[in-house]
């Protein structure tokens, strides 16, 4: 008998998933812990450990936010950033894209770089683009920057030289110097060994920024778990959707800095519809995402640490991170956002939260800021029985809603809707970029709801793009933990080679190290290789990825004909090598949701515009429902699904609640 553990920390609460050995599953969902997440994490693996023999657990799956938050709030380490003499100017002059807020700015300020210009050294050496060397390594001016670096009292320095993607020697003897005098050496060959260097020397300082805080994290990690009798080894979540070893996540930090949002999108692909939205809503920030053929779409460049932005792959949101990612639109729209009233008297929701700690004033935890949460409290959405961690009160949640309802001279109701809907337009945005702005016809694909809060709002959100059917999967409200536990075990290489003379060759030394990466040998059952190429036409300065073989030159004018329009064919050129390797460790994904059948909590008043206000509506248990036509509401034990005026819902056989768009309006455009 073998157990499996999945457990995401979000904003507002940690979900963890245990999985049996025949496939079933039981859940918990605590609050989270800010001050240390750890401590969240304990709480909800021992509820899912009630019934289970912690030796038996032999595998633990996490995704976590450190890196993300550390990036976000600028609390990752001091770091010195090391490179060709010459190039010490490349972080603090940066790129910048102004986002449409800062564009006709006058008094714009330029954000903060990375690494302070003081703290960026040269050394003396020059490695020409074909890897010969130009100028021999000084050892003697790396000790001269590692001295200097130790009397500044910086612990974490990253290491990118000139071109070191074509010939690692140098970055190699560099990191064996500086390690006598800094604790934690980073080099751009080993994070991410691809050409342009501004991206290049960002990625690898991004994870030395964050990579002692991981290895720091995860070491206490383990010994929590071992606290509890668990010696599983400990998985991390990858921004691209794969699952690496913890060693791993700690030596290239970098990679799991999407790694929380990245889970719920592979809960979406394993409802097995090709093309889906996947939504998810949690109590801080909404996630969108476009899959497509039952995969979802991947990007190799993203930005993080910016404002302003909908989509990591837009300029002018951040720092470029050269890493495999899904491609996420995120707002900071979820269930703990506040609503506020502006100097001008408009209604504003988040994208400030009342987190976990006070949580919104519902949870009667402290809070008093109106949320999105005591918003659909007040509407009736939710009961106070909502929840199974805790009761809701409706009492402070009418408070702080008057909060808002007296500056706006409105009912405490309508004031309620008004948050309700202004929170659906903040995530409407998300979907409209990751589909519309991208030339994607949403009307055709299913959207996939789940977090603790999506359910409520995605009829809505769907409405608003022509979606006709949303899907609530079962474990909804833990889908992201759900799905950490159907990720597999991967790594992805890169190289830059220009025009290789011998591909095969790339590839086969990029197998053999990510083969290292996963301590898997060459007869290992299970495992799957996907090579993939950057191609551009000679004298274009951008690539596009296709999957390698015979036909790369037919693929590439396909994809140039699909990204920008224009068909055109003529001489290529191969800049970049990529493989990704995975070993599956999910043998059955079918899961037994232990539930019985319950009776109907019956009726309550919900507030539903189309009717003029408050009517009385069916409340169902999702074990309960067969088929209902809406205005109705679902309850589960971890969320709650609101079906609108002019939707039915249905439970379909995997346990899944389909929501279907009877009345159709023209869609707006």
């Amino acid at each position: 008998m073998e157990y499996q553990i999945g457990v995401d920390v979000g904003g507002t609460f940690t979900d963890a998933v245990l999985r049996g050995p025949h496939g079933e599953v039981s859940v918990a969902k605590c609050l989270s812990t800010p001050g240390d997440p750890l401590t969240g994490i304990m709480s909800s693996i021992s509820q899912v450990l009630e019934d289970a023999t912690p030796s038996l657990v032999k595998r633990v799956v996490h995704a976590t936010t450190l890196a993300t938050n550390a990036v976000l709030e600028r609390t990752g380490v001091r770091v010195a950033f090391v490179t060709t003499r010459g190039f010490r100017s490349v972080i603090p002059l940066g790129r910048y894209a102004r986002v449409e807020e800062d564009r006709y700015d006058l008094r714009f300020t330029p954000p903060i770089p990375p690494v302070a210009a003081e703290d960026c050294f040269e050394v003396d050496e020059r490695v020409a683009a074909d890897g010969s060397v130009l100028v021999p390594l000084s050892l003697e001016s790396v000790r001269r920057a590692g001295r200097e670096i130790a009397a500044r009292g910086i612990t974490s320095a990253a290491v990118c030289l000139l071109h070191s993607y074509a010939a690692p020697a140098h970055e190699r003897q560099v990191a064996a110097v500086l390690k006598q005098y800094v604790p934690d050496v980073v080099i751009s060959s080993e994070v991410w060994p691809e050409f342009r260097e501004y991206e290049r020397a960002t990625t690898t300082i991004m994870s030395a920024y964050v990579g002692p805080l991981m290895s720091s994290y995860l070491s206490r990690l383990r010994e929590g778990l071992a606290s509890l009798g668990i010696t599983a080894p400990v998985h991390v979540m990858e921004s691209g959707g794969g699952v690496m070893s913890a060693t791993q996540a700690a030596r290239r930090a970098v990679a799991t800095i999407e790694s929380g949002p990245a889970a719920g999108v592979l809960a979406a692909a394993l409802t097995g519809h090709p093309e889906v939205i996947s939504f998810d809503m949690g109590g801080t920030t909404a996630k969108t995402c476009v899959i497509r053929n039952g995969r979802p779409e991947i990007t190799h460049e993203f930005h993080v640490g910016g404002k302003g932005s909908f989509g990591g792959r837009r300029a002018g949101t951040g720092v470029p991170v050269k890493t495999p990612a899904i491609d996420l639109a995120e707002v900071g729209a979820g269930g703990g956002s506040i609503a506020w009233v502006d100097t001008a008297g408009a209604l504003r929701v988040g994208p400030r939260s009342a987190g976990s700690s006070p949580g919104p004033a519902c949870y009667g935890l402290g809070g008093s800021a109106p949320t999105v949460t005591d918003a659909n409290l007040v509407l009736g959405y939710l009961s106070p029985g909502s929840f199974t961690a805790f009761p809701l009160s409706a009492e402070p949640a009418e408070k702080a809603l008057d909060g808002v309802a007296g500056p706006l001279g409105v009912s405490r109701e309508a004031a309620a809707h008004a948050v309700h809907e202004i929170v659906g337009a903040a995530m409407g945005s998300a979907v409209h970029v990751v589909t519309v702005q991208r030339g994607i016809d949403p009307r055709g694909f299913v959207m996939v709801a789940f977090g603790g809060a999506g359910p409520m709002h995605a009829a809505r959100v769907a409405e608003r793009f022509g979606i006709g059917t949303v899907v609530v999967p079962a474990l909804c409200g833990v889908a992201s933990a759900a799905g950490l536990l159907a990720g597999e075990l991967s790594t992805e290489r890169v190289l830059s080679a220009l025009s290789a003379p011998d591909p095969e060759a790339v590839f086969g030394s990029l197998e053999s190290a990510a083969r290292d990466d996963l301590a898997i040998t060459a007869d290992s059952a299970d495992v799957r290789v996907e090579r993939s190429v950057d191609v551009r036409f000679r004298g274009q300065a951008h690539e596009l990825t296709v999957p390698w073989g015979p036909s790369v030159a037919s693929a590439f004018f396909e994809k140039y004909r699909q990204v920008y329009g224009i068909a055109q064919e003529g001489e290529i050129e191969l800049v970049g090598f990529r493989l990704r390797l995975s070993v599956s460790s999910v043998k059955d994904t079918a899961w037994r949701i232990a539930r019985e059948p319950s009776a109907s909590p019956g009726r309550r008043a919900a507030y539903f515009a189309e009717h003029g206000g408050y009517v009385e509506v069916p409340v169902l248990t999702r074990a309960a429902l067969t088929r209902l036509a809406g205005p109705a509401i679902v309850e589960d034990p971890e969320s709650t699904i609101v079906v609108p005026p002019g939707w039915s819902a249905a439970l379909a056989d995997d346990g899944a609640v389909v929501l279907t768009r009877t009345t159709r309006e023209e869609d707006p455009a």
